[in-house]
């Protein structure tokens, strides 16, 4: 008995152990939820930091010198912006919201004001925490009225905007091309927002790195949707992710195999499938349906697609997603596997066969979309990064580089590919990623038988600088007239691509932000006249003062059918059509099965431009060129009045 009855000094050993036990699990499970905070496994534990400000105990975290804005916002604004497109009936919009906390419901309502003025609540979607956005997508959309529109959560939180009508009836399409917004210039972006709502553009492209945050890719695109969402709210708009995006300082995508650093010349991505999967549900979901929607390796998803917006086709291609990576597949010749700076350099020795920059899938894509016409007047490409080298000096004005294989000047054959495809529709190419605004004409087998491109400016030029700065200081061959710009005309870049150099902005003075050559894009498409004008205007430019506050050398205005540059050596007999005003025409070489181009006739005349002697198929049809075909024809001798009637009822 008396060995069992437990003493004094048992009693407070146990005490004392179990007083132990419960502080040790206290300050365990602190520690563990400070882990939770700091180190959210979403990713796994190998990138444990990805996205810990959004995930976890987000609520805890607090903005920094870096990252400024504070998340936890009053539950009132949990709905920061949105971003919509429509197209052949069917609308798509993305709802980006704040993080949400953990008792607060997961579902938002989309409404829209009816005619009565009263609101209609039309879709309600789950939101996805991993990003905090939700997506709708409304079928047999009309097309034809401005509608009203309001994304809410809870009782109070709503962001509303406006559904615009297709422009189909303008007779120019404008267009806001934009890109690179720095991170280390935080806040509003209240002038260029305002020059934006002044112009009003249709339709607004925004070429990639919306967020420069990494690994912080909702907080980056909070960031930027806040600085422009005013402008965002009411017209359809492009949204593609660059590198940065990512949280790469350079992407090669090489169909998605796993990079194996961050800066990415091994090729591949660096971070999980799902974190990629992420930034591009977050930026992309909205745009129409993926061309073709199989993922490539890891389960990344793809959006290569295209858009119509007031008789403007745009094809919006991802031209880095299959593009190799030079690491290990071609000689080191520069401080970096990316980087050329020795000028003997053989540059057939990067131009291997086997190289890939758009990737099979698009060129295909192209190929197609360049010869479907539905509903579209003019067509022009929208994607990441130049065709082009259009680079001397890099970062500083010290640092003076031969070639840059982060852009799309390499691979050289997989280059002229991407751009032979774009001139089958007579196609001009919008872009950025280059940080200094250009525009050019591409020469694929000589100078100027390409497409025009442009370049826009980064949106905020404070991370890395870039000029255009030939060696010997001299303009090229036929350099534009009249240009207050000293070096323009042909050019070869860094890896012999031929380039004409018709306009840049560089930056005079990267300390001042007044001359760091920052700015936006406009391009107006002129579907009556066939002329499409580029713009280039600094952030801080007024547009009320006209084109004299526009950088030096824009704006420039193009013939739209100049896209093809080659030299026709003859002309196919005349085409008059019947059973259609403005029919699509085909025109493919005999004896190799190529197609030339196909476009769409400014009438019912047209005789045909070939490049070399020899017998031609014309197709032709109202949409595409299906309802027609004349084989054999040859041209014409110069003067000849050969007409060929056709019918299409």
């Amino acid at each position: 008995m008396n060995q069992m009855r437990p003493n004094k000094y048992f009693r407070f050993e146990v005490g004392i152990g179990c007083l132990a036990f419960f502080l040790i699990s206290l300050l365990s499970s602190q520690t563990l939820m400070g882990q939770k905070q700091e180190q959210p496994r979403v990713f796994g534990e190998k990138f444990k930091n990805l996205e810990s400000m959004a995930t976890g105990q987000w609520w805890k975290v607090k903005p920094n010198k870096r990252r400024t804005m504070n998340l936890n916002v009053p539950r009132n604004e949990v709905v920061g912006f949105a971003v919509y497109t429509h197209d052949h009936g069917v609308l798509k919009m993305s709802a980006q919201l704040f993080p949400l906390m953990p008792d607060e419901a997961r579902v938002v309502r989309l409404e829209l004001k009816q005619p009565s003025g009263e609101w209609q609540e039309v879709a309600k979607e789950k939101v996805i925490d991993l990003g905090w956005s939700a997506h709708f997508r409304l079928e047999d959309w009309d097309n034809t009225k401005d509608v009203a529109y309001r994304v809410r959560h809870g009782a109070e939180a709503q962001f509303e905007g406006v559904i615009r009508k297709d422009p189909i009836d303008k007779d120019v399409i404008v267009v806001g091309n934009l890109s690179c917004n720095s991170s280390r210039t935080p806040g509003p972006r209240p002038k260029m927002l305002d020059n934006l709502k002044k112009i009003d553009p249709d339709f607004l492209f925004f070429a990639g790195d919306q967020s420069y945050h990494h690994t912080e890719h909702t907080y980056g695109w909070l960031e930027f949707g806040m600085q422009f969402r005013d402008i965002l709210k009411d017209r359809p708009v492009v949204t593609i992710p660059d590198d940065h995006d990512v949280g790469q300082a350079n992407i090669w995508g090489e169909n998605g195999k796993q990079a194996s650093n961050s800066q990415g010349p091994s090729g591949g991505y660096f971070y999980p499938a799902k974190y990629v999967n992420m930034v591009q549900r977050c930026q992309t979901w909205h745009l129409p349906d993926a061309y073709d929607a199989t993922p490539i390796e890891r389960g990344i998803g793809v959006y290569y697609t295209d858009l119509t917006i007031g008789g403007i086709n745009f094809a919006i291609v991802e031209d880095r997603k299959f593009k190799s990576g030079p690491e290990g597949k071609i000689p080191k010749m520069g401080p970096r596997p990316d980087h050329i700076n020795d000028p003997k350099y053989d540059r057939a020795a990067v131009d291997l066969s086997e190289l890939k920059l758009m990737g099979d899938r698009q060129l295909e894509f192209l190929n197609a979309w360049s010869q479907d016409w539905t509903g579209a007047d003019m067509k022009c490409v929208l994607s990441q990064t130049a065709f082009c080298g259009a680079v001397h000096l890099h970062g500083q004005e010290s640092n003076r580089l031969l070639a840059d294989l982060d852009s799309n000047a390499w691979p050289q054959k997989g280059r002229n590919k991407a751009l032979v495809e774009i001139r089958r529709a007579w196609a001009p190419h919008l872009c950025g990623d280059q940080h200094l605004a250009v525009f050019v004409k591409h020469g694929i087998e000589n100078f100027g038988d390409g497409p025009y491109a442009f370049t826009s400016p980064a949106i905020v030029n404070t991370i890395y600088g870039r000029w255009w700065w030939p060696e010997d200081e001299k303009p090229g061959p036929n350099a534009v007239a009249g240009s207050p710009l000293p070096w323009t005309g042909d050019y070869l870049d860094g890896l012999g691509n031929k380039i004409t150099m018709l306009a840049y902005a560089n930056p005079p003075n990267r300390q001042d932000e007044k001359q760091r050559g920052d700015g936006f894009g406009v391009v107006r498409f002129d579907k009556k006249n066939r002329k499409i004008t580029v713009e280039c205007w600094p952030r801080f430019a007024d547009v009320d003062q006209g084109d004299e506050a526009q950088f030096a050398g824009w704006p420039i205005t193009f013939d739209y059918r100049n896209n093809d540059g080659r030299k026709p050596i003859g002309y196919l007999p005349e085409m008059v059509v019947k059973g259609a005003e403005r029919p699509v025409v085909q025109v493919i070489e005999d004896a190799t099965g190529e197609i030339l181009y196909t476009v769409r006739m400014d009438s019912n005349r047209f005789k045909p431009p070939v490049y070399s002697k020899g017998n031609y198929t014309v197709k032709i049809g109202r949409e595409k060129p299906d309802l027609s075909k004349i084989s054999g024809l040859a041209p014409v001798q110069p003067g000849s009045n050969a007409k060929l009637q056709v019918d299409l009822n």
